[in-house]
């Protein structure tokens, strides 16, 4: 019984010290408060400032058109390799996981310069194109569709595809209509990080960004170093509108899981 409660305490202070500040920021958002600490009046500014200057607007529109793509296209790649590597000898599966590892494990930063010195100045890429960014912002996100999807793969029965071959299918054709369907749910997942992972980089993003061209995380790094204080409280509303899009979705994805087991039983 006291084991039970030390869990559930120790779980509970977890909770709080998690969602406690996000909540507070978010109370915050709702106020004309300049800084934190003190309240003075609630108000809906800080959203009007939010959805009203067009500089926040391109930065949030670029920001998300960005994780789009680059998500897309991480999807696609980590999941072709995470199949590939599926169907692959032993020894070359052994190769490809432990590859895959190295960009997860990888720093940011070193990532970031990597693809600015290799892409800038070895391949004489204009600094102002969007390429190296999104190629940074794949090379990024890609190894975790991987490895979202790999699980899903080693659930699945693996002579499915072999019996769909036996009956007549081509190759592409059972990939098609037999794998996918049993892995979508880690597709799914791998492309929901990919999006994450996008929103929230820093650092490559930095190193391979064109001059005229912020992302959110950029923005926000510049805009607490100046003065603009009816910019930061806007970036408050910026982050609450954002943790609340991410907890809609999550409870969405919950309920249509739910849902598909309420069917299947």
């Amino acid at each position: 019984m006291m084991k039970k409660i030390i869990s559930t305490l120790i779980l509970g202070f977890a909770l709080l010290f998690m969602y406690v500040p996000i909540l507070l920021l978010a109370v915050y958002s709702f106020t004309d408060s300049t800084t934190i600490g003190s309240i003075r009046s609630f108000s809906l500014d800080n959203y009007i400032t939010l959805f009203t200057t067009e500089e926040l607007r391109e930065m949030i529109g670029g920001t998300l058109a960005l994780a789009l793509v680059s998500a897309l296209i991480a999807t696609v790649l980590g999941t072709m390799g995470a199949i590939g590597t599926f169907y692959s000898k032993k020894t070359v599966k052994t190769v490809i996981n432990s590859a895959n590892q190295v960009p997860i494990i990888n720093a940011d930063v070193v990532t970031g310069f990597s693809i600015c010195v290799l892409m800038i100045i070895v391949l004489g890429m204009e600094k102002d194109t969007f390429i190296p960014l999104l190629v940074g912002h794949v090379t990024l996100s890609a190894p975790f569709v991987y490895t979202s999807v790999v699980p899903k793969l080693k659930q699945m029965d693996s002579s499915l595809y072999e019996a769909a071959l036996d009956l007549g299918c081509s190759p592409s054709k059972a990939l098609i209509k037999v794998v996918i369907p049993q892995i979508i749910p880690g597709i799914i997942s791998g492309f929901m990080l990919a999006i994450t992972l996008s929103l929230d980089d820093y650092f490559i993003t930095t190193y391979t960004k064109p001059a005229t061209f912020d992302t959110i995380s950029t923005y926000v790094v510049n805009a607490t170093r100046g003065s603009q204080t009816e910019i930061k409280t806007a970036l408050w509303a910026l982050s609450t509108v954002i943790f609340v899009a991410v907890v809609l979705v999550v409870v969405a994805m919950n309920l249509s899981t739910l849902r598909k087991k309420g069917e299947e039983a």
